[in-house]
C-alpha cells in the first residue's frame, strides 16, 4: 500500500472515511440506513428521498475539491443502488430471492463501511456482435459452470477505477440482452481477494513521476487515481452472493439504471474538480500578473458558467428522484444522461481556458531537480520571476497543479474520462432519444397550433 505509484489512490479513498468522521460534514457524508437504522457512511447508502439524491451529489462536490481526483467508491454506490431496485423486481417476477441476499450483502458493506467497487464494462471484442456471437466468448463476462452451491465465471472487466483500493466488486452486466445470451446475464458480488482475480494495473501520463520523489512535479503529490485491467480466471460465486443469473430481461434494466446513477454522480464530482481547477487557473494568473486583464477575467467567469452548469444538471435529476418498487429512489434518467453528455464536452473546454490562461510554461516548466540545483536554481530563480511578492516557487506549484489536472494522472479522472466515462457520448444520446418525449412535444405542438389528427 505504500507502492508511490499506487499510494495516492488509497489516499483519495481514505478521504471518503475522513470526511465522514467530521461533524460539520455528518449530514453529507454520511445517513441513517433504513436497515440497521445505524449511521452508516453515504457510499453504503441506499437512496430513501429526493433530498438523498441531492446530499450525494453534494457529497461528490465536496470530495472533488478535497482531492482534485477521483476518490473511488461512487461505481459501488451507484451499483450498490442499481441492484437493489433490479433485484426486488426479478423476485416480482420470478419468485427468486436474489434481492433478500442482496440485502444481506448490503448490512454486511454498511456495517463494516467497505469500500464497493462496481464491474460493467467489458472488452466487447467485435462490436457489430452479441456477446454469444464472438469469436472468443470470453469477451463478455460468463457463467461457464453451474454447481448446486453457486457459477463459475470467466471475463475481464475493463477500466476499473480504484478497483485495487476495493474489498468487494460487485459485477453487472455491460449491455441489454437477448436469449441466446443468457450465460451472460449474470451479476454477482465477491470479495476482492477471491481466487482466480487478478489486476493489471493501467499506465498513466506522467505516472513515473511518483518514482522520483518530486512533490512539486507531481501537482498533485497527495492525492490520484488508479485503473486496472480487472480478469476473472474461472472465479466462483456461492449461491448467496449471486443477484442475476440468466434473466436476460432484467440485463438492460441493471445497466440503464446504474449508468443513471453514474452520469448523475458526475454533475458532483467532476464539478468538485473543477472547482479546484479554476481555482488554480485564478491563482496563475494572479502570478503572472495579468489578474486585471479583462479577457481573463471573461474566461474565468466562463469556465465557472461551465462548471456550475454541470453542477445544475446533477442537481436537477436529483431533485426530480422518485422512487422505485423497492422504495429506493432514482434520479430522473434523462436528466442524468443530460448531465453526462455535457460533462464529455464541458471539462474540455475548462482544460481548454484553463491552458490558456496558465500559458505555455504549464508544459515547459523545468523539474525540482533542477529548481533545487545549486547552479541551475538561481538562474531559474531569474527568469521565471512574475508577479512582485510572487515567488518563483509557488508560480511552479501551481502551473505543475494545471499540468497534472489537465495532462497529467488527474487528466485519467478529469478530462480524458469525463469524456467515455459510463459510456461513450453516443450511449446518452441513445438514452436521451429514448427518454426525451418527442412524440409528446408533437402533441404540445399540434394543441397550440390548432391541429387534429
Amino acid at each position: 500500500m505504500d507502492n508511490p505509484i499506487l499510494r495516492p489512490a488509497l489516499n483519495s479513498v481514505r478521504m471518503t472515511y475522513d470526511l465522514a468522521q467530521k461533524p460539520e460534514y455528518q449530514d453529507l457524508m454520511t445517513a441513517v440506513s433504513p436497515y440497521t437504522e445505524e449511521r452508516v457512511n453515504r457510499f453504503t447508502h441506499i437512496h430513501q428521498s429526493a433530498s438523498d439524491l441531492v446530499k450525494k451529489v453534494k457529497m461528490q462536490r465536496l470530495l472533488g475539491q478535497q482531492t482534485a481526483s477521483c476518490f473511488q467508491r461512487c461505481v459501488g454506490m451507484d451499483a450498490m443502488n442499481a441492484v437493489f431496485s433490479t433485484t426486488y423486481e426479478i423476485d416480482q417476477k420470478y419468485g427468486t430471492s436474489y434481492h433478500q441476499s442482496f440485502l444481506t450483502f448490503l448490512k454486511m458493506v454498511e456495517s463494516q463501511d467497505l469500500t464497493v467497487d462496481g464491474a460493467m464494462t467489458d472488452p466487447k471484442g467485435d462490436r457489430s456482435k452479441a456477446p454469444h456471437q464472438q469469436e472468443d466468448p470470453d469477451l463478455f463476462l460468463r457463467v461457464v459452470e453451474r454447481r448446486p452451491d453457486g457459477i463459475v465465471v470467466r471475463g475481464t472487466k475493463m477500466h476499473q477505477t480504484g478497483i485495487l483500493n476495493s474489498h468487494e466488486v460487485i459485477v453487472m452486466p455491460t449491455i441489454s440482452m437477448g436469449p441466446e445470451d443468457k450465460d451472460y446475464a449474470v451479476c454477482f458480488a465477491v470479495p476482492m481477494n477471491t481466487k482466480g482475480i487478478y489486476m493489471i494495473v493501467g499506465r498513466q501520463s506522467c505516472d513515473t513521476r511518483k518514482l522520483e520523489g518530486s512533490e512539486l512535479d507531481m501537482g498533485n503529490a497527495e492525492f490520484g487515481g488508479v485503473e486496472s485491467v480487472t480478469v476473472f480466471d474461472d472465479v466462483f460465486v456461492p449461491n448467496d452472493r449471486i443477484f442475476l443469473n440468466g434473466e436476460t430481461e432484467f440485463a438492460g434494466m441493471v445497466v440503464e439504471r446504474f449508468a443513471g446513477y453514474h452520469r448523475q454522480s458526475y454533475g458532483g464530482c467532476k464539478v468538485g474538480v473543477g472547482d479546484v481547477l479554476i481555482g488554480a487557473a485564478a491563482l496563475a494568473a494572479d502570478y503572472n500578473g495579468c489578474a486585471k486583464a479583462s479577457h481573463i477575467k471573461d474566461k474565468l467567469i466562463e469556465m465557472i458558467h461551465l462548471n456550475e452548469t454541470l453542477y445544475c444538471c446533477g442537481i436537477a435529476c436529483s431533485a426530480e428522484g422518485y422512487p422505485t418498487a423497492s422504495g429506493g429512489y432514482i434520479i430522473d434518467l434523462l436528466l442524468a444522461n443530460v448531465c453526462k453528455q455535457n460533462v464529455t464536452r464541458f471539462p474540455y473546454e475548462i482544460v481548454r481556458l484553463a491552458e490558456d490562461i496558465a500559458g505555455v510554461l504549464v508544459v515547459t516548466a523545468p523539474s525540482e531537480a533542477d529548481f533545487r540545483d545549486s547552479e541551475l536554481g538561481p538562474v531559474i530563480e531569474k527568469y521565471l520571476k512574475a508577479a512582485p511578492g510572487v515567488t518563483v516557487e509557488n508560480r511552479l506549484r501551481v502551473l505543475r497543479l494545471i499540468e497534472n489536472l489537465c495532462l497529467g494522472t488527474a487528466a485519467v479522472g478529469y478530462r480524458t474520462e469525463s469524456m467515455h466515462g459510463v459510456g461513450s457520448p453516443q450511449a446518452q444520446r441513445i438514452m436521451i432519444a429514448r427518454q426525451g418525449g418527442l412524440e409528446h412535444k408533437k402533441e404540445l405542438a399540434k394543441a397550440i397550433a390548432y391541429i387534429k389528427g
